[in-house]
């Protein structure tokens, strides 16, 4: 099973999240409160709903939220905390509003990032904006989303699963078909548009591979949520689209590797392709059995901080290697033991408090960066970004949807495989960010696939209802 998305916590998962004791005072017998059952009085709640008013009309006539000593808007970590606040508050109600309707929540958080951002907020009310997000608020913003960035990576990585590759006749073709055709497709789309969308620093040979792959991303942990709302996780097409989407990803993150590293002179290249060679060989035959060890004889205090002091310290390898962090915690992730229940225990706390907590300021920091402004009013820009949003579509439905119809695979499932694959998510954000802050991608292309994840992810959540659910009932092997 893989890491849901933020915001997108499968059901077995929270289930699994204890809910707060009986404490010591409890009194057998005593008289529940509203949850047991008896309505909270209306009145009540209207004259809670009073008094915040007027706590908040009383605060504001003092002068807490003016610009005088000591007040709101002075104090640096004051300003944090209440940017924080507002983050989160939006983000978690836009999740729920898409959730009410039939999407996965994530879209709803990733929408709220950018709804506080310039395309909406920093345009409709820019002073506003300008107060909430200072230049030393977003620093500090940045580092947080940083943190939960990686701590999301390594829990990718501690679910990627590779027992399943055995006997899934079309998975081969299916995996060469949805990862190969949307990447030849989207480097020609990038070579075509080349002056239009190429960042400062790259190469045209760097920024045309790094938007194929940014075009053959799946983003795993959304489509997981999505297969177990729709109760098809342990269906035949689940089970593939699941696997081929781990799979490709992998394979993207190693070729997004070799992209960055070829950022610099052909020394560098080469040095960067040893290290990363030696620290590969180092995590599979030296860190993955010690932590096989560690897992035996720590307790699940201890093993905890072992494994987040490891994912960090690969983050910092990774990076000081001239690579992105991400990839080095995802790279801690896949060696940790499989099906370990202390893991598993040690895995979902980490999860909750990173999926609602640290990656809605991910995607508020994607937010304040996205400007749908810098397409301006120029039909071209916008016939761009929609031949983007098409060949993205059909790469994948063609692609995985094509090659599972070649290899076997009915065509109503292989239509429903081609459109699950075309679900991008949290992962084409993290892809996208990484391009945008290497210089591959300028600000409009990096804006297209910030747009690219919000539309196929909605897409998915749209179609695959109306597809209905497969009558096969078995994973394939």
């Amino acid at each position: 099973m893989t890491a849901p998305e933020p915001g997108t916590v499968p059901d077995a998962v929270r289930d699994t999240v204890p809910e707060a004791a009986a404490g010591p005072d409890t009194v057998p017998g005593a008289a529940a409160g509203p949850a047991a059952g008896r309505p909270y009085p209306a009145r009540r709640l209207w004259v809670s709903l009073a008094v915040l008013a007027g706590s908040g009309v009383f605060l504001g006539l003092t002068g807490l939220f003016e610009g005088g000593e000591g007040t709101l808007w002075t104090n640096p970590l004051t300003r944090f905390l209440l940017t924080v606040a507002v983050i989160l508050f939006v983000s978690h109600c836009l999740g729920a509003l898409m959730n009410r309707i039939g999407q996965p929540p994530v879209l709803g958080e990733i929408l709220g990032g950018l709804a506080l951002g310039p395309s909406a907020l920093g345009l409709l009310w820019p002073e506003a904006s300008a107060r909430l997000f200072p230049p030393g608020v977003l620093d500090s913003l940045d580092k947080v989303a940083q943190l939960g960035l990686l701590i999301f990576m390594f829990l990718i990585g501690c679910e990627v699963r590779t027992g399943k590759l055995r006997n899934q006749g079309p998975l081969g073709a299916t995996l060469v078909g949805g990862t190969a055709l949307p990447f030849v497709c989207g480097a020609a789309f990038a070579l075509f548009f080349t002056p239009m969308l190429i960042g400062e620093r790259a190469t045209t040979t760097q920024y045309a591979l790094f938007v194929g792959l940014a075009l053959a991303i799946t983003a795993v942990p959304v489509l997981a949520r999505i297969l177990v709302d729709l109760r098809m996780d342990r269906t035949r097409v689940g089970s593939l689209a699941m696997t081929c989407a781990a799979m490709g990803d992998g394979l993207a993150w190693l070729a997004l590797t070799v992209v960055l590293t070829g950022s610099g002179d052909p020394g560098q290249l080469l040095r960067t392709a040893g290290w990363v060679g030696a620290l590969g060989v180092l995590t599979f035959l030296g860190v993955r059995p010690l932590l096989a060890l560690l897992v035996e004889r720590l307790s699940m205090r201890t093993l905890t901080i072992v494994l987040v002091i490891g994912a960090v310290c690969y983050a910092i390898l990774t990076q000081v290697m001239h690579l992105h962090p991400v990839i080095g915690a995802f790279l801690f992730g896949t060696v940790v033991p499989r099906n370990v229940p202390v893991i598993d225990r040690i895995t979902t706390q980490l999860r909750s408090f990173t999926l609602l907590i640290l990656l809605p300021l991910f995607f508020a920091g994607i937010g304040l960066q996205t400007s749908v402004g810098v397409f301006g009013s120029d039909p071209a820009v916008w016939g761009v970004f929609a031949l983007m949003l098409v060949v993205a579509q059909l790469a994948k439905l063609l692609g995985s949807g094509g090659a599972a119809r070649l290899a076997g695979l009915p065509a109503r499932e292989s239509l429903q495989l081609g459109i699950l694959m075309n679900c991008r998510g949290v992962t084409e954000l993290i892809v996208a960010k990484i391009g945008y802050e290497a210089g591959l991608i300028n600000t409009a292309c990096f804006t297209m696939l910030v747009l690219l994840a919000v539309l196929t992810t909605a897409l998915t959540g749209i179609v695959m209802p109306r597809l209905g659910r497969t009558a096969e009932p078995a994973p394939l092997g």
